[in-house]
């Protein structure tokens, strides 16, 4: 048959790039082809016409379509998947939640089964498409009648006619139902993930099956919390003194609050990081990590008793600023003087070592005295010379 088809085709193709022939199908139609008609000749393309042909038909055989094309539309095909949001809490996600949720949707009617019809015997096969599903419309043109073909208007393409109609669905084949739907959703779930409840979406159609209900999950901002993958984000404020000195703080995280050491000399914008203190992994691959920012806070109000103190701090760390300029300088220039003297040159370092270390550990009024330039310039040189 695929061969008869194409062979059709092929002389169709060659009556429309012959202009004589195709002037002699204009004047006279397929009968200019015919034995004896019109001059054509004999060996023509006896008993071929356009309207003969359905290309619809000829394409469709060539590229898997054919005949098969109008069974496919009577026949089951799926409905369409729906999708909804819903929004939960930032905790909820990282935990888990169960959330009950109100499905509406199209399900088969249980009286009638799907089919629209009261009982089995009430369905017939529809009378204008003889059960196809489709009707065929012959159109004219210049080049001979062309057959198009559209679903039934009469069945909508199921092929079938019902006598009397269910009195559940009234003929539709299913009833539309609400119900709650309890949803289960995972710890970890992060913010625009889908979840899917299956047979919950748009309604099939020749008896095929529903569609499903995806349902998208947005989660809240947190206060405290910033959440990138399985890691989360957290800033914590600690005083001067606290980052001076070292303490020890309460940190919040998702799984509750752990206390966490801050070390002695904590810069602002340090990140400590707390491993396996973050998300749980959704394929069950552990869990991420929880960075938290400490961030120092500058006094802005002090009392009377805070603003002396500092101000005592102040001076004291004036001093040892000077002081240590002062042992550097001091180093530095001897070191240059010298710097081609070995025996003087070690000589000097290593008393060098030995008075800074001194000064600095001493807490009497010696050291005081070896504080002032004058005094400990006279040292230095008494040892070099001496």
């Amino acid at each position: 048959m695929t061969e008869e088809k194409f062979k059709e085709v092929q002389e169709a193709y060659e009556v429309l790039s012959d202009d004589n022939k195709r002037a002699a199908y204009d004047r006279y139609g397929h009968a200019a082809f015919e034995q004896g008609a019109g001059g054509a000749g004999a060996g023509g393309f006896g008993g071929f016409g356009f309207e003969d042909v359905d290309l619809g038909d000829i394409f469709g055989s060539f590229f898997g379509g054919g005949g098969s094309r109008r069974q496919r539309q009577n026949g089951p095909r799926r409905g369409d998947d729906h999708l909804m949001r819903l929004e939960i809490d930032f905790m909820d996600a990282i935990n888990g939640v169960k959330k009950d949720i109100k499905v509406t949707y199209d399900a088969e009617c249980p009286h009638c089964h799907g089919s629209g019809a009261k009982t089995p015997n009430d369905v017939q096969t529809c009378s204008h498409c003889n059960g196809t599903g489709t009707v065929s419309k012959q159109q004219q043109s210049p080049f001979g009648t062309f057959v198009t073909q559209t679903t039934c208007p009469h069945c909508n393409g199921t092929g079938k006619e019902i006598k009397v109609k269910c009195p559940d669905c009234h003929g539709k084949g299913y009833i539309t139902k609400t119900v709650t739907v309890q949803l289960d959703i995972p710890a970890g779930i992060n913010d625009g993930q889908q979840l899917r409840v299956a047979g919950k979406g748009g309604r099939g159609s020749n008896g095929g099956s529903n569609g499903d209900l995806f349902v998208e999950i947005r989660v809240r901002n947190n206060t405290h919390f910033i959440r990138e993958g399985r890691n989360i984000y957290v800033t914590i404020p600690i005083s001067s003194v606290d980052a001076t000195l070292g303490c020890e703080v309460d940190v919040p995280t998702v799984q509750g609050d752990v206390k966490v050491k801050i070390p002695a000399g904590t810069q602002s914008g340090t990140t400590l990081r707390l491993k396996g203190k973050g998300v749980k992994d959704l394929r069950g691959n552990g869990y991420g990590d929880q960075m938290v920012k400490v961030e120092v806070k500058i006094p802005t109000k002090l009392s009377s008793k805070e603003k002396s103190l500092y101000e005592q701090l102040q001076k004291l760390s004036k001093k040892n600023l000077s002081l240590n300029h002062l042992r550097k300088d001091l180093k530095d220039r001897i070191a240059s003087k010298y710097s081609g003297v070995s025996s003087v040159s070690s000589h000097f370092f290593g008393f060098y070592s030995c008075i800074d270390n001194w000064i600095f550990g001493m807490n009497t009024v010696f050291k005081r005295l070896l504080m002032d330039k004058k005094f400990f310039v006279i040292v230095v040189v008494c040892y070099v010379f001496y």
